[in-house]
């Protein structure tokens, strides 16, 4: 296949063609985001299962024993439950259509999504829980506490359970990239406009917002236990019945502050925000240091640790885009690069 550049020089009168052979790709682009994450998700259904069977429990004794500490730590319970029925429909729907080409960039952002929607449900649960406990300062019930300790702990016990097989996974996943090799091709104009696409290859270790949401909602869950446990032991030994409400107002605060912290860290990526300017500076450093000016730079997250970028640059004539693409292999979450350079 040829590519024909033709510049008509009005002056002159004369034309000028360069003709150049433009390898076209042997293969269509792949932009594939695979989850490794069949132990994660063994993992994550396990304590859902322990979830469901302790909410039961302990919304049932919140109510036959009258605790309020004791009912949100259940009605808690009972959104982990659906937060971590959206952590596995996430991977799993992820990997289904992990080769789909309707994603441009794959599905990486689809655990982001989930982290989104989890946080979402945590402030909902939050809101209801100063709702209530609101409600029973005001209007206090007589509790039975032996009963409701109990039940409390059991429901810490669990949690601390939960908290164990997602936070070892938590904090040991790899997200793996499987990108296909395809021929590189360079457009030459008579500003020698060239484009390059980088597709990285590295394992690298990152943040999964997905699973981060999660072990948050179970780290909720045994702080709600916890104040619990405080309430109950102090009312019954001081009678402050109306401490009990007062905890569950504490925790629905916390658990707040957390569901708050959490989309402001997911929905940046899900709308395309720029990332952070320390990372772009040391791109432009190196573009700099390689001799480049750099005219204009998009960057961007495809998921929660890939990035994507389109860099507008101005360099001599012998360094074209394999040059620049070379130079900024060092970036190993830059997994989608392209790079158009014009000569000086």
């Amino acid at each position: 296949m040829f590519y024909f550049d033709i510049q008509t020089n009005y002056y002159l009168e004369n034309l000028i063609i360069k003709v150049f052979i433009m390898q076209s790709p042997s293969c269509p682009q792949s932009h594939t985001f695979s989850y490794a994450n069949e132990k994660g998700e063994k993992r994550t259904l396990y304590v859902l299962l322990l979830t469901l069977i302790t909410m039961a429990v302990e919304i049932s004794a919140g109510s036959i024993y009258g605790s309020m500490a004791l009912l949100a730590d259940g009605w808690h319970m009972g959104t982990h439950a659906a937060a971590f029925c959206i952590t596995l429909f996430t991977f799993r729907y992820a990997r289904k259509h992990q080769d789909s080409r309707q994603y441009t960039f794959g599905t990486g952002k689809v655990g982001v999504l989930g982290g989104y929607t989890s946080a979402i449900g945590l402030g909902l649960v939050a809101l209801f829980m100063f709702g209530e406990s609101l409600h029973r300062l005001f209007n206090p019930l007589s509790i039975q506490f032996n009963e409701a300790i109990l039940v409390a702990v059991i429901g810490l016990i669990v949690n601390v359970v939960s908290m164990f097989l997602l936070h070892d996974h938590h904090d040991h996943h790899d997200h793996h990239d499987h990108h296909d090799h395809h021929d590189h091709h360079d457009h030459h104009h008579e500003h020698e406009h060239e484009h390059e696409h980088e597709h990285g290859h590295a394992h690298e270790h990152h943040h999964d917002h997905n699973l981060t949401a999660a072990y948050m909602h179970v780290l909720a869950d045994a702080l709600t236990s916890l104040l619990a446990i405080a309430a109950l032991i102090v009312g019954k030994y001081l009678g402050w019945v109306w401490l009990d409400p007062i905890m569950g107002i504490v925790g629905a605060l916390v658990i707040t502050k957390w569901a708050i912290g959490l989309m402001k860290q997911t929905a940046p990526i899900l709308l395309d925000a720029h990332i952070g300017r320390d990372y772009e500076q040391k791109i432009l450093t190196k573009l700099a240091q390689s001799g480049a000016d750099v005219m204009d730079i998009h960057m961007w997250k495809v998921s929660s640790s890939h990035y994507a970028a389109t860099i507008r640059l101005k360099a001599e004539a012998e360094k074209d885009a394999e040059y620049f693409r070379q130079q900024l292999t060092e970036f190993d979450k830059l997994h989608h690069l392209t790079l158009e350079v014009n000569t000086k």
